[in-house]
């Protein structure tokens, strides 16, 4: 069984695109956003599954809509965080099989895909890119449509590779992003190290970024070389591009020192001004891991619509 949320308001803890599996065994993966109201979706699952086909003929059961709020009239989801989820229970069919293996070689590969779920079953469209990360469209039980972006939805470049890269790479693979990490310099230990990126890119320059990295809605730089002339280079390279966010690790002092220098040469100070720089929230952070996780506190607010 797949247990799918469709779609999602408020502050429902089960969000659009979450999703989960079930098998006849109780076996799982996945979320629908836990609590009490997962539990029970879970039973409803596993009790469709032991009594096969023929039962999963109740239409009524395919679709459901939560609500997590104990005053509501119908459809409680028994939490009370307010909000609601509407979840598909699909019961996976032999002709969705193709699909399926397509889906898994196209997230396998790093790849990206559309994937389409309606009453007709399961549908995968390899290397096409929806308008829109999710829509979900629904005038009966027996007309809707689900569209989802499948594979990464956004991508993250980490300018230099040192211990504060290592440790944000490992925080961010744990996240929706493709994460390719940048050095200038061959054999450096921490790069080695890193294991969780998806590429490991060397550079004979770092103002050869400028060919290397696109402007993108969905596209975030961190800048975190080894010194103020390479973060120089770095900055340099990447001003002109239009990103989701563009930070600059680094001192306050040596950070008013470098944009001194800017506006002194006549850069333009729109631009400046979306450079995140200092990095990272202030959290008073320390160690590479804490200055790790500041920074991914800060992208991570940015992209679910925040302000930083």
């Amino acid at each position: 069984m797949l247990l799918y949320v469709l779609e999602s308001h408020g502050s429902s803890p089960g969000r659009q695109g979450f999703l989960m599996a079930v098998n006849a065994q109780g076996a799982m993966e996945g979320s629908i956003g836990g609590g009490i109201m997962e539990h029970k979706f879970v039973e409803i699952a596993k009790e469709k599954l032991k009594h096969g086909p023929a039962f999963w003929a109740t239409p009524e059961l395919s679709i459901r809509t939560q609500y997590h709020d104990k005053t509501a009239a119908r459809n409680q989801s028994g939490m009370i965080c307010s909000g609601d989820q509407t979840i598909l229970l699909y019961r996976v069919q032999p002709s969705d099989l193709l699909a399926i293996q397509a889906i898994v070689t196209c997230l396998e590969q790093n790849q990206n895909g559309y994937l389409e779920l309606s009453p007709a079953g399961i549908c995968f469209f390899a290397d096409q890119i929806p308008e829109a990360n999710y829509l979900f469209t629904m005038q009966s039980e027996e007309k809707w449509v689900y569209q989802e972006q499948l594979g990464y939805k956004n991508q993250l470049f980490i300018i230099g590779g040192g211990h504060c890269a290592l440790a944000l790479s490992r925080i961010m693979s744990l996240m929706d992003f493709y994460i390719r990490v940048f050095d200038d310099r061959p054999d450096l230990h921490t790069m080695v190290l890193n294991d969780v990126v998806h590429e490991k890119i060397l550079v004979s320059s770092y103002s050869d970024l400028a060919d290397q990295i696109p402007s993108g809605e969905n596209n975030y730089v961190v800048v975190m070389t080894f010194g103020y002339r390479t973060d120089d280079l770095a900055i340099r390279a990447l001003v002109d591009k239009q990103l989701a966010y563009f930070g600059v690790l680094g001192s306050k002092t040596k950070i008013e020192k470098l944009f001194d220098e800017y506006r002194v040469e006549g850069f333009d100070q729109e631009k400046l001004n979306r450079i995140h720089a200092p990095i990272g929230l202030p959290i008073n952070s320390r160690t590479p891991e804490e200055i790790a996780i500041s920074i991914a506190g800060e992208i991570i607010r940015l992209k679910n619509g925040g302000s930083v």
